[in-house]
């Protein structure tokens, strides 16, 4: 590590190490998030990657690359849907009678205090 170049040409070498740990797991991964594939059609790409992981891995994006990016996009919109039904459910309700009966709870469990709530009860109110 005397020059310049030795720190460069290290930099890249860890790098490129890391982008191909990342790029293993991302298929060991994607190898099991297949549900078409049978268990034994998974153990024979993990066999095979474990003995040539580099070919492996490269043939494995090739065959499967389209189907790893259609599973990715129904994993995203599984999420996302998951997301707006939670954001759904814990929207205040536009019924100010439903409002009040909802931080009414929330004043029993504890997690708003009485000035909150007389404050949450006189928003709804209002805007009835």
């Amino acid at each position: 590590m005397n020059s310049l170049w030795d720190w460069i040409w290290l930099t890249i070498v860890i790098f490129f190490i890391a982008v191909y740990i990342m790029m293993l797991f991302r298929v060991v991964l994607d190898i099991f998030r297949n549900h078409e594939s049978s268990g034994w059609v998974k153990a024979g790409w993990l066999i095979v990657l474990f003995l040539f992981p580099l070919i492996t891995m490269l043939i494995y994006v090739i065959v499967n690359g389209k189907e790893m990016a259609q599973r990715d996009v129904k994993q995203y919109e599984a999420a996302r849907q998951a997301q707006d039904d939670y954001i759904r459910s814990v929207a205040a309700p536009a019924d100010p009678t439903a409002q009040i009966a909802q931080a009414h709870d929330l004043l029993s469990k504890g997690a708003i205090s009485q000035a909150e709530f007389d404050s949450i009860k006189a928003k709804a109110l209002a805007g009835a």
